[in-house]
């Protein structure tokens, strides 16, 4: 699939579709937060804002980032299945790949949002080449395993009392003290912010926090396991050859939403912050819920594959990378105090409403970015770092 190092390999248009959907609902899930929304005690939340709620938690809360997480599964399987078929020491040119990913994604976290994702897919990405020689059963059987486990870790954290993610909360706060942060302005820091200084103190517990994000909620096997569910997909040449599994593909649309809607609105109007009855809910309601946003595209991709949205939508999707990445420094520019300082200002559904409007300036700046260049700016870099070498960004006269 890939002749050279400086040639892309051939596109997808569908899933870069797809991954374009689901940078749209990636920002629409993390702008609330970037707002610093999700920050605010809800006791000043107005009623617009409790509808809103519902209906993101509904749509969107966790089912994007299932399916990102599976588009980066089978992103993984595509890139060592060419790696392979370079039979150049395909497995040294992946970890060098996922060793860049995790440089980027440390330097997002620590320098630019604490909220970063990349790097716990690059490390979890690293461990996708021990599957490669199981059969396609027993791939599926490990993601399966993997996005069962959080809910007997959460039974047993319950009934113990005890948490190896204690440590990780205390260490948490005593970075945040030590700064100055308290409970009392964690909402408001950073839109207060006057300097870069000030959001990078803000930086430095959030790095803290995601780690104990990552533990508290066994984040490493949900990713693991969606990123397998991924490889398995990849392993099925699903995504290629569509039109082949569209029976298929209408089953499990139709049985994805059939048990996780209504499941997904009792979840929406009744939340809880129990984290075990958090984990039984992303098995029954969450992942299948993303699932089925996939499969439906898919089928509406089949039925309609002339649409403009999908050419609308492959472009950022074709630069996943640079377009996350966009999506923070666009959240700081518009909601911290070192930029125009609207956070903590705007209601939830304003600040959905921004990452939406956000997005589409990404796909239009993609759009004519990609007429010229073959790759996006991020991962031009990230592919010459891979591969060691100054490679070409304009694309090919003909």
């Amino acid at each position: 699939m890939i002749t050279s190092t400086t040639n892309p390999r051939p596109r997808i248009l569908f899933l870069d579709a797809l991954r374009g959907f689901a940078l749209l609902g990636i920002a629409a899930a993390n702008y609330p937060e970037f707002s610093l929304f999700d920050f605010l005690p809800d006791t000043i939340a107005t009623a617009s804002d409790h509808t809103t709620r519902f209906w993101q938690t509904l749509l969107v809360s966790g089912k994007f980032y299932t399916l990102f997480s599976i588009l980066f599964g089978i992103g993984f399987s595509i890139i060592m299945d060419s790696a392979m078929r370079r039979g150049v020491n395909g497995l040294r040119i992946f970890y060098r790949r996922m060793t860049v990913l995790t440089l980027i994604g440390l330097a997002h976290l620590l320098f630019l949002w604490s909220g970063d994702i990349l790097l716990l897919y690059a490390l979890m990405g690293m461990l996708l080449p021990l599957f490669r020689h199981l059969p396609d059963r027993q791939i599926l059987t490990s993601s399966v395993i993997c996005l069962l486990l959080p809910i007997p870790i959460e039974a047993i954290r319950q009934l113990s009392g005890h948490s190896p993610a204690d440590n990780l909360y205390a260490l948490w706060w005593q970075t945040a003290n030590s700064v100055g942060i308290t409970t009392d302005n964690f909402a408001t820091w950073l839109r207060d912010a006057t300097s870069y200084a000030d959001v990078f103190a803000f930086l430095r517990q959030g790095a803290v926090e995601r780690m104990w994000e990552f533990v508290s909620t066994s984040r490493y096997f949900k990713v693991l396991g969606l990123f397998l569910f991924g490889l398995w997909i990849g392993r099925k040449q699903i995504v290629q050859n569509l039109s082949a599994f569209r029976t298929q593909l209408r089953r499990v649309c139709l049985t994805c939403f059939i048990v996780s809607l209504p499941l997904n609105i009792v979840m929406a109007l009744h939340p809880t912050d129990n984290s075990f009855y958090q984990s039984i809910i992303y098995c029954i309601a969450v992942y299948p819920m993303g699932l089925a946003y996939a499969t439906a595209l898919a089928l509406i991709y089949l039925r309609l594959p002339n649409l403009n949205i999908w050419h609308f939508l492959a472009a950022p999707g074709r630069m996943a990378l640079t377009c996350y990445i966009l999506q923070t420094i666009c959240g700081m520019i518009i909601f911290y105090g070192i930029g125009f300082a609207l956070g903590a200002e705007l209601s939830l559904g304003m600040s959905i409403l921004t990452s939406t409007l956000v997005f589409v300036g990404e796909a239009v700046i993609c759009h004519v970015w990609l007429r010229r260049f073959a790759y996006g700016p991020l991962e031009w870099i990230w592919r010459m770092l891979t591969y060691g070498k100054r490679l070409p960004l304009l694309k090919r006269q003909h």
